[in-house]
């Protein structure tokens, strides 16, 4: 019983991640987001701000901010602030991190 429960935890812990990844413009923010990483993704990014994302999308600021928030909320991204402007970058270790506890436990339940 005590396995069930880790499993049952480790799928709600990827809830927010199935959502965030479940929509296609929440995808291509990501994709504009990666894109934007210096050095092909190899270090940190500056990241982009609102406007640059609307610009990138075609998309609403108001749309742009709640698929931001989602995307914050799941763990994809992250924020920094830098004079007035926010500007939103990939962090998806912890993202990683979930998903592969998540496998763990579905490849141990599969072996019982």
């Amino acid at each position: 019983m005590l396995k069930r429960g880790k499993l049952t935890q480790s799928f709600a812990d990827c809830v927010p991640l199935f959502i965030a990844l479940g929509d296609s413009t929440r995808l291509t923010i990501i994709q504009h987001l990666y894109e934007a990483l210096p050095d092909g993704g190899s270090c940190p990014a500056q990241g982009l701000n609102v406007k640059e994302i609307t610009e990138q999308t075609s998309l609403s600021r108001p749309a742009i901010s709640h698929h931001l928030k989602v995307l914050k909320e799941s763990g994809l991204i992250d924020v920094r602030r830098q004079g007035v402007c926010n500007y939103y970058y990939l962090t998806i270790e912890t993202a990683i991190s979930k998903l592969a506890c998540l496998k763990d436990e579905l490849q141990n339940a599969c072996t019982e």
